[in-house]
């Protein structure tokens, strides 16, 4: 569970609609397309491979898929890996499950030239910002579907998902907090986490920006979050656990800021535990998806993509709790209802929500990078 964040902007507003209105198997990259060679490393879409069923026999043909930092239970990626292993016959070598977004980077850095390195990301914002010359360009099938505000435009990378920045509690040892303040008293004594450090892990990060928006603050400044986590501290509250479903299930981490799909998830092992989300601003902030531009398997990456950004794909994320990109597209086509959409926003609208610009982002990890470290000391 612990995972990473990402950049929201114009996404926030794109889905206002929605929610109210042959390369082989060392990645050589070589794939037929109409009797020419294509380089699978430099396709910047099917077409460039003459058709997506191109495109698929050359992803079968490398018949492997790296995958790093996608927890089983994180917005429903278990099913998704299965569900594109059995359509493809690709297999699903998935790597480092708990990773944070820096981790992802470092691991893609570290086996560089390798069949073992990451051929796609799952980003959050800081990160991808920060690394776009290591990402490859593509566009999906389904880009015109992706509001502008989603999708970097030469597809170096796309939102794919978000959650509600939410409060996971066990029931039976916590009231539900109904407000911020609640936390600090001696209920919760030793029983609240984050999911990560926010100086590292998407999903803290929001949990900190969040507090903010809760404790007077907002977007453009993460300062009250950080001074609300020192009075959590201060008043023995703050747990520096790093959650996971193990630790939910044990009982060891009883009150948790996570987003929507991960607490919603761990109540499968553990249904005492339960979510809400507070009143007022909601925070949101969807991930981004990136192809490696040194892919051990380039086909098979862009395979991915194409599935995740397909009708499929994205029903998957919904059925993980997670609100899906591609949301007003399938609300349009009837893929999905209002009320599936309804049901992973916890009573929230588009109206309701806030997420950090990409300068914004920037200012919130220079402040995090001078006062988190003392703040856990």
């Amino acid at each position: 569970m612990k995972r990473h964040h990402l950049l929201a902007t114009a996404a926030v507003v794109a889905l206002a609609g929605t929610l109210t209105a042959c390369g082989g198997g060392s990645g050589s990259g070589d794939a037929s397309s109409g009797g020419a060679a294509v380089d699978a490393k430099t396709a910047t879409s099917a077409e460039a491979f003459g058709s997506l069923d191109k495109l698929i026999e050359a992803a079968k043909a490398e018949k492997e898929l790296n995958v790093v930092a996608l927890p089983d239970d994180w917005a429903n990626y278990g099913a998704i890996k299965k569900g594109f292993e059995e359509k493809y016959g690709i297999t699903v070598n998935s790597d480092i499950p708990d990773a944070s977004s820096a981790d992802e980077i470092k691991a893609a850095k570290d086996q560089a030239g390798t069949d073992t390195a990451p051929d796609v990301f799952d980003l959050g914002a800081a990160v991808t910002l920060a690394n776009t010359d290591m990402f490859a360009p593509y566009k999906v099938t389904t880009w015109a579907d992706i509001p502008e505000g989603n999708k970097e435009s030469t597809g170096l990378w796309v939102n794919d998902y978000t959650g509600i920045m939410s409060i996971g509690y066990d029931s039976e040892k916590v009231p539900e907090p109904k407000a911020l303040n609640d936390l600090l008293g001696a209920d919760y004594k030793g029983k609240v986490a984050i999911n990560g450090d926010p100086t590292q892990a998407g999903a803290a990060f929001a949990a900190v920006g969040n507090i903010s928006v809760a404790n007077g603050g907002s977007v453009d400044d993460f300062g009250p979050g950080v001074d609300f986590m020192q009075k959590l501290k201060d008043a023995g509250n703050f747990m520096t656990v790093d959650p996971t479903p193990g630790t939910i299930a044990s009982g060891e981490t009883p009150v948790v800021f996570d987003w929507s799909y991960n607490n919603v998830a761990a109540a499968k092992d553990k249904p005492s535990f339960k979510t809400t989300v507070l009143p007022g601003k909601a925070y949101v902030s969807f991930y981004n998806q990136a192809i490696n531009k040194g892919a051990p398997h380039p086909a098979a990456a862009r395979l991915w993509q194409e599935y995740l950004f397909s009708d499929e794909g994205q029903k998957l994320f919904l059925q993980g709790n997670a609100v899906p990109v591609r949301a007003d597209a399938l609300k349009k086509s009837g893929a999905v209802t209002e009320a599936e959409l309804n049901a992973v926003t916890f009573g929230t609208t588009s109206a309701d929500w806030v997420s950090p610009t990409s300068e914004q982002t920037d200012k919130a990890n220079t402040l995090l990078k001078e006062r988190w470290s003392a703040l856990t000391k």
